[in-house]
């Protein structure tokens, strides 16, 4: 193949593996399809979804490339709808970041913030559009509610935090540990819970209770989340870290009115990622302008080291996002 066909990316060896099987390889570089940009790709978030796609559980959705990756940030070399050859953009893709080229429908990019860098926009699309469906959305946080968020530390966790600040809402992160039950203060929790040496649903309850719960945790979390939940609360979603399945005290959910719901975003067709695109950007992204939400970036690896990159994720030791560079 020639330079200008060929690209570089990571595959996983094997078809799945633990962290070292992820291998600098090059293949064909995308062909943008009717509606698609081709991203030079600068910047590629990496996030626990592909983890589980590496280890064999989280296949793409059908039309997406093989290749980890979920969201980029770089230049448009091929331009469709909105945008021109030059545009700088972040994107939400089905698959396909760790690499130098991306194709992606034209309606999932936004333009990179003014005053961010690739690095800073590629942290945004899959923990902002995930917080934005999963909280707002499906868990209609408002302003002067509160927000409890399981594993504030967490790339999701950062983003949620400030952008529930954002809304003017109160938050409430647990995590494991003193020094991450610090960093979550710094972070801007307004009250931050070891889960270690306290029980979250006591603060939470001598805080008032909570109007909605981000979930990442599952397991034994959910009846103590139910316990720390006001009439008409809501726990939401978004992956089970500590088990998959949970008794539900149905008398206790009628008693609090309670609403449990959840989501992935991956799957989703198109059209609805288009819509919540354009949802994003109309509310989150004048955030990003006023300085009320800005990307927590712990560490940064060229895309050839994907697997420290992988490994690190998985000690449990990053505070926000890490962030493969090109």
């Amino acid at each position: 193949m020639s330079q200008s066909s060929s690209m570089t990316a990571i595959a996983i060896e094997g078809g799945r593996g633990p962290a070292e099987a992820l291998k600098a390889v090059e293949i064909p570089r995308p062909v943008p399809g009717p509606g698609q940009i081709l991203i030079k790709v600068e910047a590629a978030g990496v996030n626990r979804p592909d983890l589980v796609q590496r280890m064999g559980a989280y296949p793409p959705p059908p039309g997406a490339p093989d290749t980890l990756g979920l969201e980029v940030a770089g230049e448009v070399i091929e331009a469709a709808g909105r945008w021109k050859v030059g545009d700088r953009v972040c994107a939400l893709l089905g698959g396909g970041g760790y690499a130098q080229y991306a194709v992606v429908d034209a309606r999932h990019a936004l333009p990179i913030p003014t005053g961010l860098t690739a690095v800073e926009a590629a942290a945004l699309p899959e923990t902002v559009f995930t917080v934005f469906a999963n909280v707002f959305e499906h868990g209609s946080l408002k302003a002067g509610e509160t927000l409890m968020i399981h594993g504030a530390t967490s790339g999701i966790g950062a983003t949620a935090i400030q952008m529930a600040k954002a809304a003017g809402a109160k938050v409430i992160g647990t995590s494991r540990g003193p020094a991450k039950a610090a960093e979550a203060l710094k972070l801007g929790c307004d009250v931050s819970v070891d889960v270690k040496a306290q029980d979250f649903a006591e603060v939470a309850k001598a805080e008032g209770g909570v109007d909605v719960i981000l979930d990442m945790v599952g397991g034994d979390y959910f009846a103590k989340g139910l316990d720390a939940l006001k009439t008409g609360g809501r726990i939401v979603y978004i992956a089970a870290q500590g088990g998959g399945e949970v008794a539900l005290p149905i008398f206790r959910l009628m008693q609090k009115r309670a609403v449990v719901t959840g989501s992935t975003l991956r799957p989703r067709d198109a059209d609805e990622k288009a819509r919540l695109t354009a949802a994003v950007e109309a509310t989150v992204w004048p955030w990003i302008a006023a300085g009320k939400l800005k990307p927590v970036i712990d560490r940064t690896y060229p895309l050839a080291e994907a697997a420290k990159a992988h490994a690190a994720l998985e000690a449990g030791e990053v505070v926000g996002k890490v962030i493969l560079t090109l």
